[in-house]
C-alpha cells in the first residue's frame, strides 16, 4: 500500500499591514527573516505575510515529510485558508520561486500575480552541482566550511565584504541549525522542471534576477521572460543570489510597483 502523504502543517508566519495580500516565500534552508528589510517597506500599503515553510525557521517538521512541492504548496494554501485569504500576490525567492511557480500552474485561483526572484523554470546541471557541493561540504568538512561555502556561492563578494557582521551571524546560525529539511527540499528541487507548462501562465509575472547569481544562471530570467506572455523582467547588476538581502530597497520597490500596477488594472 502506498504511503499516505503527511497532512498539511500550520506554518508560523509574520503578518503585518493591511490591503491587498503579498505573500513572501523564502528559499531552501532559509526562513522568513530573509524578508526582514523588505516587509516594512511593503506593509504601509499591503498586508504582508511571510511564513516559515515546513521544517524551516519556527515551523514544524512533520514526521515522514518528503518536502515535495505538493507538500509545501499544501501548507501555504492551508495557511491562507486559515487566514481567510482566497488569493494573494505570490513572491518567491530561489526555491520559494519554484514553489510560487508551481502554485501558478496548479492553484491558479489562489494567485493575483506572481513574482519570481532568483528563480527558474527548471533545475539545471549547474544549480545541481552547486547544491551538491554545499551538501558534500557540510557532510565532509562541517558547519564552518559549509557557512563559508554558502557565503561564497550565494552572495556578491563586495556585499559580503561590506557586511562582515552578517557573515558572522550566518556562521553562528549554521552551527545550531538542523539541515535535514533543507537537504530533503534540495533533493525535491533537483527534479523540478516546468519548462513544458510555463507558457500556459496567463498571470501578470515579474522576474527579478541578480546579474551575478552564482547559483541560478541569470539566463534563466530571460528564459522565463521569453516563455511567459504577461511577464516583465528586472535585472540587478552587482547582485548575487540573495536579492532581498543584498538589495532590499530595490526588491521592495519592484514588488510594490508591480503589485500596484496589477491592482490598478484588475477587475473588481
Amino acid at each position: 500500500m502506498a504511503a499516505t502523504a503527511p497532512a498539511s502543517v500550520l506554518l508560523e508566519a509574520h503578518d503585518e499591514g493591511s490591503g491587498p495580500v503579498v505573500l513572501l516565500l523564502h528559499g531552501i534552508g532559509g526562513d522568513r527573516s530573509v524578508w526582514n528589510a523588505v516587509v516594512p517597506r511593503l506593509a504601509g500599503s499591503y498586508r504582508v505575510i511571510a511564513p516559515d515553510l515546513r521544517g524551516h525557521g519556527r515551523s514544524p517538521a512533520p514526521p515522514g515529510a518528503q518536502y515535495s512541492f505538493d507538500e509545501l504548496l499544501g501548507d501555504v494554501v492551508h495557511l491562507l485558508d486559515t487566514k481567510g485569504i482566497p488569493s494573494a500576490h505570490w513572491v518567491g525567492l530561489s526555491g520559494g520561486a519554484f514553489l510560487a511557480l508551481r502554485a501558478a500552474l496548479d492553484r491558479r485561483e489562489r494567485l493575483r500575480s506572481l513574482t519570481l526572484i532568483s528563480g527558474a523554470a527548471y533545475t539545471d546541471a549547474h544549480t545541481r552541482s552547486v547544491t551538491d557541493r554545499l551538501i558534500e561540504t557540510y557532510a565532509k568538512d562541517g558547519p564552518d566550511a559549509y557557512a563559508l561555502r554558502l557565503l561564497k556561492d550565494l552572495y556578491y563578494p563586495d556585499w559580503i565584504e561590506a557586511h562582515l557582521d552578517f557573515a558572522d551571524r550566518i556562521r553562528d546560525g549554521i552551527a545550531a541549525r538542523e539541515l535535514g529539511p533543507a537537504t530533503a527540499w534540495t533533493r525535491a528541487a533537483d527534479r523540478f522542471d516546468e519548462r513544458n507548462r510555463i507558457a500556459s501562465i496567463v498571470l501578470p509575472v515579474l522576474i527579478v534576477q541578480g546579474m551575478d547569481d552564482a547559483v541560478i544562471d541569470p539566463a534563466h530570467g530571460r528564459i522565463l521572460r521569453q516563455s511567459i506572455a504577461k511577464s516583465q523582467i528586472r535585472i540587478l547588476p552587482q547582485t548575487g543570489h540573495m536579492v532581498p538581502l543584498e538589495r532590499p530597497a530595490e526588491t521592495a520597490d519592484a514588488i510594490a510597483g508591480f503589485v500596484a500596477s496589477v491592482e490598478a488594472t484588475s477587475s473588481p
